[in-house]
């Protein structure tokens, strides 16, 4: 014969939930604080259910605004006239030690 109380439901700590989702556990505490995350407390903490981690995955996923195609690498962005942007070379100054007389073009 089977039992016919279901089986209760799986939690994760704060701690588990920061390793499933490669973030701190701080971080975890504090969306719980601030009730930007599902959670349950029972016992004085912060308690996850594995809908609970599905749900904060789902709340701070990231959409597309264009297709990546579309959208103009900085280094060669193009302006109205539809030419490329010009390339500035940039100069290391030289150490103020290694300065000669206070000349700034010494090499």
């Amino acid at each position: 014969m089977t039992d016919p109380t279901p089986a209760p439901p799986a939690y994760y700590r704060a701690a588990d939930v920061a390793q499933m989702l490669r973030c701190s556990q701080w971080w975890i505490k504090e969306q719980a604080r601030n009730r930007r995350i599902p959670y349950t407390w029972i016992g004085g903490s912060y308690l996850f259910t594995p809908e609970h981690v599905t749900e904060i995955v789902r709340r701070f996923e990231v959409q597309p605004v264009e297709p990546a195609a579309t959208i103009p690498s900085p280094r060669r962005r193009t302006y109205d006239t539809g030419e490329t942007a010009p390339v500035v070379q940039l100069r290391a100054r030289i150490p103020r030690r290694a300065r000669v007389n206070g000349d700034t073009n010494a090499a």
